[in-house]
């Protein structure tokens, strides 16, 4: 039985982004997953910029921002009068690409292609049922009746994971009563493509996006409808488009509108959910697989792909003897307050969607509509949504510094410009794929690639920054600044040892 470094269980935007970040760092890997094939459609359809950057990072990105579109308004009415005009742009940080409406089936192709070119490709209809962990790896037992053997197993496979069930870990939290449907539809009215609309209505929410369109007909939506006091009872998609037939004219007020065609039903029930560990021994989970939560501000998606590039790097040391398992631990350190951020931040979104009770509705449509009317409320919710804020000051590889010059250690790192060993002009970001970066002066910066490199191998590129401080910056790739000095090597050995022997900046 040929054994592989990584076994991925998942060929969802997590997995594959992972698969993607493993193999540039020359880690070898099997991606699975259950279903027979590709997704054509998703229920995610939004990617911030923080998104844009993992994938440009991994060579992704491709041609998705030119494949998207760019509607970044929302607009909440209240009956016929708008209530909220609330605008997303680009946050301005050096950002990849602003945000992205663009389907989640999409980015999946896009990393599928990415996947292809490093040398890989999932395999379908190959479900998870089984798995033994040694000292020295993972057997897994999949469906087709394979067996595979590889020295580590990441479960990117969804709320419902098998992997975490297999594994023992426990994913606690509850299913909200909320039902909400979905559709794909073209339709035939006079509505602004420009931007998101939503209507505020006793029945409940009605949410329309203008979806990319390849057949240039310049007519397909994407409408969620929050549906209460319905049975338990899982409508069929006659059912859902009835239903939907009924909530269009109802609760945006214009009887005109026609449904022209049906390209995809769905619905959901919002869950609320937390691993209590995203690792066992030699199995580790990520993406929806760890958390679960309502999909309002785009950021299920958003989240996988930082899990995924966040542990690849880690993995990718351990797996080639650079490091000890212990820095494995700093994953979930990192990754697992963040999704209690979303989590929390999601459910408050949802709670004001579903408001049902007079107070919440008053306090919705009077009150905090008004707030998002406020430009520097905009600016603050396109900078939370984008997840640039980021950081892992707190964690175990930061400082935990609270002042002092920025970026902070654990701080995202913008994309500045720089110059290869070469000369030649680049950017931070672009050189980040697979690789740290020693960004420095023209000189003064040797000592440490000499230190970096000794310690990571020749995964280190030296980048000359084109103006700023003279200081040294050792860059993780994923972008985040592990170390920064004035060419002190001795100190920033010290930070190495100490982070690839026990997954902390301190000894």
């Amino acid at each position: 039985m040929e054994s592989v470094d990584v076994l991925v269980v998942g060929a969802g935007p997590t997995g594959l982004t992972l698969a993607c970040a493993l193999r540039l760092h020359g880690i070898s890997v099997r991606v699975v997953d259950k279903a027979s094939g590709p997704a054509t459609t998703s229920r995610a359809n939004f990617l911030h910029a923080r998104g844009s950057e993992v994938l440009d990072r991994l060579g992704a990105l491709g041609e998705l921002p030119d494949e998207s579109l760019r509607a970044m308004m929302i607009t909440t009415y209240l009956g016929d009068r708008p209530i909220m005009k609330l605008r997303f742009g680009d946050p301005g940080l050096r950002t990849a690409a602003p945000p992205m409406v663009i389907s989640q089936a999409k980015v999946e192709a896009a990393l599928r292609d990415r996947l292809t070119e490093l040398g890989a490709a999932p395999e379908w209809g190959a479900p998870l049922v089984d798995l033994e962990q040694d000292e020295h790896g993972v057997t897994a037992v999949l469906g087709n009746g394979e067996t595979a053997r590889a020295g580590w197993l990441v479960g990117c496979d969804g709320t419902g994971s098998a992997t975490r069930k297999v594994a023992g870990i426990g994913f606690p939290g509850v299913k909200l009563s909320e039902r909400f449907l979905l559709a794909d539809l073209r339709l035939d009215w006079n509505l602004d493509r420009s931007g998101t609309t939503g209507w505020i209505h006793p029945t409940g929410m009605l949410g329309a996006m203008p979806m990319p369109d390849p057949a240039g007909g310049n007519d397909l939506w994407r409408l969620i409808a929050y549906d209460p006091g319905r049975d338990n009872e899982k409508p069929n998609e006659q059912e859902i488009l009835d239903r939907f037939r009924v909530i269009l004219p109802e609760r945006t007020g214009d009887s005109t509108v026609r449904i022209r065609e049906t390209v995809w039903l769905s619905l959901f029930s919002v869950h609320r959910r937390l691993a209590d560990s995203y690792r066992q021994q030699r199995i580790l989970i990520a993406g929806d697989a760890a958390h679960a939560h309502a999909p309002f501000g785009g950021q299920g998606m958003l989240t996988g792909l930082g899990d995924a590039e966040n542990l690849a790097w880690k993995l990718s040391l351990v797996v080639r003897g650079r490091a000890g398992e212990r820095l494995l631990d700093s994953y979930e350190a990192e990754r697992r307050p963040l999704a209690t951020e979303v989590l929390r931040g999601t459910s408050t979104v949802t709670r004001l969607n579903v408001a049902r009770g007079a107070l919440g509705r008053f306090l919705r449509d009077r009150v905090i509509v008004r707030l998002f009317n406020r430009s520097w409320i905009q600016r603050w919710a396109t900078y939370t949504t984008s997840q640039l804020w980021v950081s892992y000051r707190r964690g175990p590889l930061g400082g935990g510094a609270l002042l002092g010059r920025k970026p902070r250690r654990g701080d995202r790192v913008p994309d500045v410009p720089c110059e290869r060993e070469d000369g030649a002009a680049s950017r931070l970001h672009a050189e980040l794929g697979g690789h740290w970066a020693v960004l420095g002066p023209r000189a003064g910066a040797d000592g440490c690639l000499s230190t970096a490199r000794r310690r990571l191998g020749d995964d280190v590129v030296a980048l000359r920054r084109t103006g700023g401080p003279s200081e040294v910056w050792l860059v993780r790739p994923d972008a985040h600044l592990a170390w920064r000095g004035r060419g002190d090597s001795v100190s920033l050995e010290r930070w190495l040892r100490n982070a690839l022997r026990t997954g902390r900046a301190k000894g």
